[in-house]
């Protein structure tokens, strides 16, 4: 089975391969627009659908188009990618001393087959100073990441708890994925 990836994260690209398997990079030209909005796994698993679908109309049914779509969720408001450092500093400074979800919505079309599924978990931050924040958005630009953090990032130390799976909250939850492919195959 070929695997297309409808996503240009290097960290989807980085636990995929990491887990051993080879696949074509054709990012998704869906243009989701869900900041700010109410958190619902509809919604979510929807656009992980949608950027699988476009992909899929582009290659036909001769391969296995995998996608995903991660948001950071905070009393119950998707905090997506920030648009700019204001923007980064206030997502985080309302992620201080609390604890927020990461959802991340899987699917995978193959043939006539849809797969879609959706995991979370949740971190809780200890409380940041106004330093800390500007300093980490300065040296890690984390403007391409939902929730304006990456938990992988090299010296990040905001989370005090991680109740759930830390592939999820970087990116792509791999043991949901794995146990999804293994439907796919019957």
């Amino acid at each position: 089975m070929k695997f297309i990836l409808a996503s240009a994260s290097p960290r989807r690209k980085e636990i995929l391969k990491n887990n051993g398997y080879e696949f074509d990079i054709v990012p998704s030209l869906f243009d989701e627009k869900i900041n700010g909005l109410k958190y619902s796994d509809e919604l979510v698993i929807n656009c992980a659908y949608q950027k699988a679908l476009d992909v899929k109309d582009r290659f036909g049914d001769d391969c296995a188009i995998i996608s995903a779509d991660t948001v950071v969720v905070h009393d119950n408001i998707i905090l997506g990618k920030p648009k700019d450092f204001t923007e980064a500093k206030n997502m985080l400074l309302e992620l201080s001393n609390d604890t927020h979800f990461v959802a991340t919505a899987v699917c995978i079309l193959y043939k006539n087959k849809v797969l879609n599924d959706i995991e979370k978990t949740f971190v809780t931050f200890r409380k940041l100073s106004n330093e800390e924040i500007i300093n980490y958005i300065n040296s890690k630009n984390p403007l391409d990441k939902a929730g304006s953090y990456g938990i992988q990032d090299e010296g990040f130390d905001f989370a005090q708890k991680i109740d759930g799976n830390i592939d999820n909250v970087i990116g792509f939850p791999i043991i949901l994925f794995k146990n999804m492919l293994d439907l796919i195959r019957i």
